[in-house]
């Protein structure tokens, strides 16, 4: 199965990378952008025997070691193959 994990700075950290990114898309004419929040992007290829298991273990991996859950928020989706 696939399972994708969204990683993001919670709303209450501040996000001096997006901030930036933000910046320089007003300088370039983009004045409708309010905000930009960076984040990261993993897939994981899991072996499990049912959506649930799959679901479970990217969340795991995700608490463990993908996101720092003190500043970050995370989110899993999981497509059979």
């Amino acid at each position: 199965m696939k399972a994708r994990v969204f990683v993001t700075l919670k709303p209450s950290v501040f996000d001096p990378q997006g901030q930036t990114i933000a910046d320089a898309l007003h300088a370039m004419g983009y004045s409708g952008i309010q905000d930009v929040r960076q984040g990261k992007y993993f897939e994981l290829d899991i072996e499990a025997s049912s959506l649930d298991q799959a679901q479970a273990m990217a969340a795991e991996v995700a608490d463990k070691l993908l996101a720092n859950t003190v500043i970050e928020s995370f989110r899993v989706e999981v497509d059979p193959l």
